[in-house]
């Protein structure tokens, strides 16, 4: 607990949820992933931090560029996913947003792969992104 300057009064610390964003790249019938280099090492959706000053928008962008090497093309927002237990290392509110790219994706900044998948070919999925994937698929079905 930090103290008031001013007048010395205990001022509480407040623990809020972190702003994160994922993004679902489709790229001909799959979407992009990438695996991760720190823990947890798992294949994951791109996405990550929101910057202080950045919107949720250019964060999903950014992310996408650093860790994909795609330039997308940022869609709708898809939902926000806001489980406190979603990410083991601190509660997060991610919103995913859906984008299209062209080309080959191509690891980067904290990733230590870039691939494609389809819906049949899902490697283990890092968080929540099993669910965020399945709730993906499904309204593509409904939407066929």
């Amino acid at each position: 607990m930090s103290s008031c300057p001013a007048c010395g009064q205990a001022i509480p610390a407040y623990k809020n949820p972190v702003p994160t964003v994922d993004v679902i790249i489709a790229i001909g019938s799959g979407v992009v992933l990438v695996k991760r280099k720190n823990p947890p090492v798992a294949w994951a959706l791109p996405g990550g931090f929101v910057d202080y000053g950045e919107s949720l928008e250019q964060a999903a962008v950014r992310e996408a560029l650093e860790e994909t090497g795609l330039s997308i093309r940022l869609g709708r927002q898809f939902h926000t996913y806001s489980d406190p237990d979603r990410d083991p290392r601190q509660h997060t509110v991610s919103t995913v947003f859906l984008a299209t790219a062209e080309g080959v994706p191509v690891a980067g900044d904290d990733a230590g792969e870039a691939a494609i998948f389809d819906e049949e070919s899902l490697p283990p999925l890092a968080f929540d992104h099993s669910r965020i994937l399945g709730d993906y698929f499904a309204a593509q079905r409904v939407a066929a």
